[in-house]
């Protein structure tokens, strides 16, 4: 059976709100719909999501579809980046480049890379070992750990080049069998799904 991490869609900026509370702007509240109108959000048994509002936005309308709740867990939040605070949307680029580029060293204080993978494979490892792996699952979350997630799943070191396209909203698909990714980050409202 398949499992999915799916990342948020657009956000609010607002540099006078903590980035863990921004939550979806209209763009990304009617890609989240355009999504969860797909055959795939229907069939999910169970939906773990970030506590960043962002993500639990996103498994909110997901959860619509499936007729589930979502469950939150706390520790799959986005790498922590609030030493820097707010940083322009060119200088985060460059200072995002420079974390997946040096996985062990700190950027002016932020999470180190290599920490947050191991973060974020932990939280994954440890809802799956008490999850059912005929049921669907969806991790919903965010794009800095989601790749470095999927870095670890492939085999791969960590790099930039194996992050989301486009800034959010996309998902890959992995096998609960085997852990092998069955997808590649993929826009969340064109996914066609998978037979099983």
């Amino acid at each position: 059976m398949f499992a999915l991490y799916v990342t948020h869609p657009q956000v609010k900026i607002d540099p006078g709100v903590p980035v863990p509370q921004w939550g979806l702007s209209d763009i990304g509240t009617q890609r989240a719909r355009a999504a969860a109108a797909l055959p795939w959000a229907q069939k999910l048994k169970r939906i773990v999501s970030s506590a960043e509002v962002k993500a639990m936005e996103t498994a909110a309308i997901l959860s619509e579809a499936s007729g589930i709740g979502y469950e939150s867990v706390e520790v799959m939040h986005e790498n922590d980046r609030s030493a820097t605070g707010f940083l322009p949307p060119p200088e985060f680029e460059k200072a995002a480049d420079w974390f997946f580029a040096n996985p062990t060293e700190s950027f002016h204080g932020w999470e180190k890379a290599a920490d947050a993978q191991r973060r974020i494979v932990d939280a994954v490892e440890a809802v799956l070992a008490g999850h059912d792996p005929a049921d669907p699952i969806a991790f919903v979350g965010h794009g800095g750990v989601g790749t470095l997630l999927k870095c670890r799943l492939a085999g791969l070191p960590i790099a930039r080049n194996r992050d989301q396209p486009g800034g959010g909203g996309n998902l890959f698909a992995f096998s609960l069998a085997d852990r092998r990714i069955t997808c590649d980050w993929t826009p969340m409202e064109t996914w066609q799904g998978v037979d099983r």
